[in-house]
């Protein structure tokens, strides 16, 4: 894949139905802002709770919308190969550039075992079709090893990029040691980017990112800089969108008639509550991920402010496009009563 920033789009829901039409209106904001290409029913775009017939109309909508206009990337992955190949030949029918395969969860392969029967049979079956493999093994429990990475590489041209979401900077050295220099590694944490394209031994082109949901264009412009090596300027910007990278992952203290807990809330909860808050196209997220809490809409309003007092044009974009008043909404206490539950 080439250098530039790919958005994991949220998958919208009006009640507990796909909002398809919502999902065409999130498409065309991500390429007003000139977005790179398109993640559809990746792990942002809740892709475990989407039956197949779900997804699979998701990726071709997102591929119809993208077409001549930027990249699109289908999730593929599953924890059983023939649902991959299958939703890969799926993908591959629909129009996209790529797909991208995440370990195998729950089952937990070795990862002489994901590349030699997971990895290397996809790329065997589309050998037109960039295959990246996504390592995330905070989610999965696994994870393929960069020197498999590098043997499913050099077997298949079309394993030619990672997303590496492994959120350790040593992994991905050894990553750019095996693989090589032409190898595209591309963040999967929007935090890491700066790090992972500044790091010589890394040298990553750029993020499939979370953030970007709602502010393409300014993340767009962070890798463009990084790219250019306008590193000043880049610092500058990352720290003004240093609040939403918070936002993958929330976690609150909770009061319970036992004592306090924490609610951990993963994404894409909180994202697609900052979208609720702004009148953007998302509904709420499908069980069994639910409503954040009082204290995580907090957190969530608060990072909306600080990223307004820091940088406004990051977010102006998303308030032009949708036609919506970001401070009004902000201080709106009907919706944010909407958004939470109403106790533990």
């Amino acid at each position: 894949m080439k250098t530039g920033c790919y958005t994991a789009i949220i998958t919208p829901f009006a009640g507990d139905v796909v909002d398809y039409e919502g999902l065409d209106r999130l498409v065309d904001f991500q390429i007003a802002g000139g977005i790179t290409g398109v993640l559809a029913v990746g792990t942002t775009g809740e892709s475990p709770s989407l039956s197949w017939d779900e997804h699979n109309q998701v990726v071709e909508r997102v591929a119809k919308k993208t077409k001549d206009q930027c990249l699109c990337i289908a999730g593929t992955g599953s924890n059983n190969t023939r649902e991959s190949l299958e939703a890969t030949s799926h993908a591959t029918g629909a129009g996209v550039d790529a797909v991208l395969l995440v370990d195998p969860y729950y089952n937990g392969p070795s990862s002489l075992e994901i590349r030699r029967e997971y990895i290397e049979p996809v790329a065997a079956a589309f050998p037109d079709l960039e295959i990246i493999p996504y390592v995330i093994p905070g989610r999965t429990g696994t994870q393929l090893l960069p020197e498999d990475l590098a043997l499913a590489s050099q077997r298949y041209k079309n394993v030619a990029t990672v997303k590496e979401a492994t959120g350790n900077l040593e992994n991905m050295k050894r990553t750019r040691s095996c693989c090589g220099p032409d190898f595209t590694i591309l963040s999967g944490d929007d935090g890491m980017t700066f790090d992972m394209m500044t790091d010589a031994d890394i040298s990553a082109a750029g993020v499939i990112s979370v953030v970007s949901n709602v502010a393409p264009a300014a993340m767009t412009q962070l890798v463009a800089l990084l790219a250019n090596q306008e590193h000043a300027a880049a610092e500058k910007l990352c720290r003004d969108l240093a609040p939403l990278f918070g936002l993958v992952t929330v976690s609150t203290t909770e009061a319970t008639p036992f004592g306090d807990v924490t609610a951990r809330f993963r994404n894409p909860v909180a994202i697609k509550t900052l979208m609720a808050i702004l009148g953007m196209p998302g509904g709420g997220c499908r069980r069994p991920l639910g409503k954040i809490t009082r204290n995580g809409i907090d957190f969530v309003i608060e990072t909306v402010r600080k990223v307004q007092a820091a940088n406004p044009a990051i977010l102006a974009p998303a308030a032009e496009f949708f036609n919506i008043d970001i401070d009004q909404r902000l201080n709106d206490e009907g919706i944010r009563e909407a958004l939470i539950y109403t106790d533990y």
